[in-house]
C-alpha cells in the first residue's frame, strides 16, 4: 500500500470549487496561482512558494500577487467556513461562492520572492452573505502584510432554481 504524503492527508478548500479558474485560486488555470487552503484549528492556511516572475523588485514579492494571494485565499475561507458552521463537509450541497467586497492590504515590509510565503486567515464576524475575515501574510518567519477583507456570497446552490449557474 502506498504511503500518502502529508500533502495528501489535508483537505484543501480549492479542491471543492468545481470548474475554478481563477488566476489565483483556480485548478483549472495552468498559468495561475493555485494556491490551496487548509484548516488549522480555527485558522485557514496556505502556503505557497513564488516563482521568479511573480517578483517586484529582484528577490521581493510582487504586491499585487501578495494581494491575489490575499484575495483568494480569503473567498476560499469564506467558503469552507459557512459549510463548517453549518456542520457540513466542504463540497457538499449546497455550494457556495464568494467574491471580494472589499480587500485592505497594509504592508509591513517585503516579501521574499524566493521563500515559502505562509498565509493565515481567521473569520472575524459573519452577518448574512457577507463574512469579514483577518490574514496575515509571512516570510521567512515574520510578518510582511496584514488584512482585513469582506466576502460576499455571491452564488448559493439552494437559490439556484433553473440551473444557470454562470459561475460553472
Amino acid at each position: 500500500m502506498k504511503k500518502k504524503s502529508k500533502a495528501m492527508d489535508k483537505n484543501y478548500f480549492q479542491d471543492h470549487m468545481p470548474g475554478n479558474v481563477c488566476f489565483g485560486c483556480g485548478d483549472k488555470n495552468s498559468h495561475g496561482l493555485q494556491i490551496k487552503s487548509f484548516w488549522d484549528k480555527d485558522e485557514a492556511v496556505c502556503h505557497w512558494t513564488p516563482k521568479e516572475r511573480y517578483h517586484g523588485w529582484k528577490n521581493v514579492l510582487n504586491g499585487g500577487i501578495m494581494a491575489t494571494l490575499i484575495d483568494c485565499h480569503c473567498m476560499g475561507t469564506a467558503m469552507a467556513y459557512a459549510c463548517k458552521i453549518e456542520g457540513r463537509p466542504i463540497g457538499s450541497y449546497p455550494e457556495y461562492r464568494y467574491a471580494t467586497g472589499t480587500l485592505n492590504v497594509r504592508y509591513l515590509k517585503p516579501s521574499s520572492s524566493k521563500h515559502l510565503v505562509e498565509l493565515r486567515a481567521r473569520v472575524i464576524e459573519v452577518k448574512k452573505r457577507k463574512t469579514t475575515l483577518y490574514c496575515e501574510v509571512f516570510s521567512q518567519g515574520e510578518k510582511t502584510a496584514e488584512s482585513v477583507v469582506v466576502a460576499i456570497r455571491v452564488f448559493d446552490e439552494r437559490r439556484n432554481k433553473k440551473g444557470d449557474n454562470q459561475f460553472k
